[in-house]
């Protein structure tokens, strides 16, 4: 007969054998090397993850801070294009002005015909001396009398078909010519363009920033704000003490803002100067490009002289008599006006610096890379506007390097071609003489720094602002970045800004 453990023997003996398995394998388990792999990978993938972490930002960082200074770059040298497009602006606008009173005055002389009717006598003068003279006993003086009679008839149809043509021109295009000058129509554009130059800047200036953002990989919001160099940006607070774009409205019934008040008789007697001098240039290149056939073979009838003469006229009593201190030129703000040296009034008025702001990115793996900056990213550039000196060019001596009085020209500028027929080249020589180098000549590359030059341009240069630190510190308040965290870097000198920036 077989006896069966009660259960609480059978529990005993459970118990020992699990006991004994465990006690088993625990003995064995320093010589299983089963699993150990997936421990130590375990840790190399933690590893791994936080060093992809760290290299991720570190990447990100400098490839965004690349990105940002490129937007600096290109949203400063946009804004400072726009400057110098208000620059030219006003230059053109000026020796339009001066041409403007020049045509006046030629259609007035149009429309009068004073000198028509002095020519009339003249000719009649000459028809009446002919028959005597061909009559002569003296030969040279019948074909004199003879030529005479032939030449009065023609000459009398130059004028009449000078005249009529004149006439017609200035009925189409005088009234138009005196309303511009009535109104002042040339000035308050001017006026307008001088106003609307630091929005436009600034405006300029955060578009280019925030189509850079939207370029990149990862689209982002870039601020930007252009500063003038006395800590203040463009278009603020200090613009009616003395505006951002360096030029004067020189007629006695403006606000004064490009400098002191005391300088305005010296900036309105410098335009009536410049407006006076141009017009009559203006005035006499009309008059020697529609005389020439007078100057050339209506001699007789004196018409060229004679009008010239009315013309001048008239410009005088429009220059003195109708518009003595309005319709006058702006003119540049003056370094006598302001500053003691020529770097400062550079960097007073010529010298901006961009800067480019943005939200300061989130980390990734935030729990093992924190980045230490606890203000948001800045990047900047500064932009010189100036106009460029005439090249050097190598020429032989005696060769052609025209020179002449330069009135502003065009951006681009023109080359005078040689005349036509050209003039036979030099004999050769077997010591040919040796180059020289000189200055550009001639009217296309004007390099006279005023508002008569339409030649301004703007580069790139170092970030030498005396004032960059106070820049890269101060709140803007415009285009929305007033709450930025801005760094303090107001105990920084220049020298330690450019060990921390590479720009």
């Amino acid at each position: 007969m077989t006896i069966r453990p009660t259960f609480p023997l059978r529990m005993i003996v459970a118990a020992h054998r699990l006991t004994r398995t465990a006690r088993r394998r625990l003995l064995g388990l320093h010589g299983d090397q089963r699993g150990s792999i997936s421990i130590v990978s375990v840790f190399a993938l933690l590893l791994l993850v936080m060093l992809l972490g760290m290299v991720m930002n570190s990447s990100r960082q400098i490839d965004q801070k690349v990105r940002l200074q490129n937007a600096a770059d290109s949203a400063t040298w946009s804004s400072g294009q726009v400057m110098v497009r208000s620059m030219n602006s006003l230059a053109f606008t000026n020796h339009l002005m001066a041409d403007t009173f020049a045509l006046t005055a030629y259609m007035r002389e149009a429309r009068d015909r004073n000198a028509e009717s002095y020519t009339t006598r003249i000719l009649n003068n000459w028809e009446r001396i002919g028959p005597f003279l061909a009559s002569s006993e003296f030969t040279q003086f019948a074909e004199l009398g003879r030529a005479i009679e032939q030449k009065v008839p023609g000459e009398r149809q130059m004028v009449t078909s000078f005249g009529n043509w004149a006439a017609a021109a200035s009925e189409m295009t005088l009234p138009v010519l005196e309303e511009i000058l009535a109104t002042e129509a040339i000035p308050q554009y001017q006026r307008v363009l001088a106003d609307m130059t630091p929005v436009i800047m600034q405006q300029t200036a955060q578009e280019v920033a925030r189509r850079h953002g939207q370029a990149w990989p990862r689209a982002t919001s870039l601020y930007a704000v252009v500063w003038r160099t006395r800590v203040d940006p463009v278009g603020g607070m200090h613009e009616d003490d003395r505006r951002t774009l360096p030029a004067v409205d020189p007629s006695p019934y403006a606000k004064v803002t490009g400098g002191a008040p005391a300088m305005q008789p010296a900036y309105t007697s410098s335009a009536v100067a410049q407006r006076r001098r141009l017009a009559h240039r203006y005035l006499g290149d009309w008059n020697n490009e529609s005389l020439v056939a007078f100057d050339r073979f209506g001699k007789m009838s004196q018409f060229a002289p004679l009008w010239r003469s009315f013309t001048c006229g008239y410009l005088e009593h429009l220059l003195n008599v109708e518009y003595p201190d309005r319709n006058l030129p702006f003119q540049i703000r003056s370094r006598w006006e302001s500053m003691g040296s020529d770097n400062d009034y550079l960097e007073e008025d010529f010298m901006f610096v961009g800067v480019v702001y943005q939200r300061q990115p989130r980390d990734f793996v935030p729990g093992v890379f924190k980045n230490p900056a606890a203000f948001d990213r800045q990047a900047f550039a500064q932009v010189e506007v100036f106009v460029p000196r005439r090249r050097l060019i190598r020429v032989r001596p005696g060769q052609s390097n025209p020179q002449g009085e330069s009135i502003g020209g065009v951006p681009g500028g023109f080359i005078i071609l040689p005349p036509d027929p050209a003039p036979p080249p030099p004999p050769p020589s077997d010591d040919p003489p040796a180059w020289i180098v000189v200055r550009q000549g001639g009217d296309w590359h004007p390099d006279q720094w005023d508002l008569l030059t339409q030649n301004w341009a703007v580069q790139l240069v170092p970030s030498t602002a005396v004032n960059l630190r106070q820049i890269l510190s101060a709140p803007p308040y415009v285009n929305d970045v007033g709450a930025s965290k801005l760094p303090n870097w107001g105990q920084l000198s220049t020298s330690d800004i450019g060990n921390l920036t590479h720009h």
